[in-house]
């Protein structure tokens, strides 16, 4: 009679926390005393127990991380284990997907997976029905858990205990409680206090760097130093916006009354979270201006009609704007459709406007900078009082804008001869050589209709080309 063929068999074990492992007999010894017993019962089918130790202590089922586990099926690739045996089925895993990965990984390495107290495996159907079905309730009680967890947190939170994480700045943590370090603690208030004087955080940022002023320093459990740091802005902001100075426990956005000692006063907080919302408010006026269209109503096209701006949409919703002639606009049901008139970048004629302004000022040599800056001036004042283009250039928009705002820092005075605001510059069409659009038929035929000259004065660095045209 022969004997069965040998099977090399391999015991995981894991415990979600490491707490008693450093016990004589601990669980993962417990686990691989049973499955040991379970496999000597198998030995007429030639089972063996391989004397490698697959134990992962201290990690989570949720996690596939697991060193013992990483090595267990790296052997199981090498085709040395031909059964994996373990105490209970979430002992392996408690995700569902995880469990089918693995599995596969078995199936293709025809290696077999065996629960010593669920009487299953998987060389069969029904043991693979009863997996999985079992999977699913370790991955419920585990979501359950979870939310548990995460509900006590927030019923803590709510009565303003502390939860964990970084400990902030001027606080130190003392019985599972903050508690003021007064060292600390002056230098939060004068963070707030200089920000009022200063009300920049990126002025403040410099300051505190000068006056070598760091961040909160402190040692993790490995014995890591942290922080220390010169304070960079964001830093810098989120210690202003923070309501645990004034004694409140925040969770998920909402601010509950705090067990521990504010640092700054109610006066001090409120002018600063002013400060900083208005500082916001202006910053937010910058980027819209900025990324606004700053010839809206003061454009022409090439045949006198007002130009205003319209936008599409390309690949990634990047947004595209142009100036179009008000004809092609669908404003009112009753236009005409045979209608004519232009279309141009926005960026290319902002960018046109922006090098002819540079090198108005730059041409200026023979002239002192306070007259240069004085034309410029002007130019600006009359370039939103009304321009007409032909056609443009190419690039970005705010060039002239900052070139302006510059002339209006000095008080510029404006009273200049008419002759010097009038600015001619070449402006080449777009790339296909088309300037003139209609709604039916889209950008159309090169414009010939467009004029090389200006109405009144004298131009300055006429070239070929037709122009924009400031009066």
């Amino acid at each position: 009679m022969s004997s069965a063929p040998r099977r090399r068999c391999a015991i995981y074990t894991r415990k979600s926390t490491e707490e008693g492992l450093d016990q004589a007999f601990n669980t993962l010894d417990a686990q691989r005393e049973a499955c040991e017993a379970y496999i000597l019962s198998q030995a007429g089918e030639g089972w063996e127990c391989l004397p490698d130790r697959y134990d992962d202590g201290g990690w989570s089922g949720g996690n596939m991380d697991r060193p013992a586990l990483k090595a267990l099926l790296a052997d199981i690739a090498r085709g040395r284990i031909d059964i994996v045996v373990v105490y209970k089925v979430d002992r392996l895993t408690r995700s569902l997907m995880d469990f089918a990965r693995i599995v596969e990984t078995f199936d293709g390495n025809d290696t077999s997976f065996v629960s010593v107290t669920q009487a299953f495996n998987t060389t069969n159907s029904m043991g693979r029905l009863t997996l999985n079905v079992l999977l699913s309730f370790a991955q419920f009680e585990r979501e359950v858990t979870g939310e548990r967890i995460r509900d006590k947190i927030a019923a803590s939170r709510a009565k303003g205990m502390f939860m964990g994480g970084n400990v902030p700045l001027g606080y130190d943590l003392g019985d599972r409680k903050l508690e003021v370090n007064e060292s600390e603690a002056e230098t939060v208030r004068h963070i707030f206090t200089r920000y009022l004087d200063l009300k920049s955080v990126p002025a403040l940022a410099k300051e505190l760097a000068t006056e070598g002023i760091r961040s909160k320093r402190w040692t993790s459990r490995a014995g890591k130093t942290h922080g220390g740091l010169p304070f960079h802005v964001g830093a810098l902001a989120h210690i202003l916006r923070n309501k645990v100075y004034r004694g409140y426990a925040v969770h998920k956005g909402k601010a509950h009354a705090g067990e521990h000692e504010a640092i700054v006063d109610k006066e001090l907080f409120d002018a600063v979270q002013a400060q900083l919302d208005d500082n916001r408010v202006k910053h937010s006026a910058r980027k819209t201006r900025a990324a606004s269209s700053p010839l809206t109503g003061k454009i022409h096209d090439a045949d006198g009609q007002p130009m205003s701006v319209s936008f599409s949409y390309g690949r990634g919703k990047k947004m595209y704007r142009y100036y179009v002639s008000d004809c092609l606009l669908p404003r009112t049901a009753n236009m005409p459709t045979n209608r004519e008139g232009q279309r141009f970048s926005a960026a290319r004629i902002e960018r046109a406007i922006n090098v002819g302004l540079k090198d108005l000022v730059i041409d200026q040599h023979d002239a002192d900078l306070f007259g240069a800056i004085t034309k410029v001036t002007a130019l600006g004042e009359r370039l939103f009082a009304e321009i007409d283009v032909a056609t443009i250039a190419d690039d970005s928009a705010l060039g002239a804008t900052r070139l302006l705002r510059k002339a209006e820092l000095i008080d510029a005075d404006a009273k200049i001869e008419g002759d010097t605001l009038h600015l001619s510059v070449p402006l080449p069409p777009d790339r296909r050589g088309r300037t003139k659009a209609s709604p039916d038929k889209g950008m159309a035929s090169t414009d010939i209709k467009v004029s090389n000259g200006v109405q009144k004065g004298p131009p300055i660095g006429v070239e070929e080309g037709p122009p924009f045209r400031i009066i």
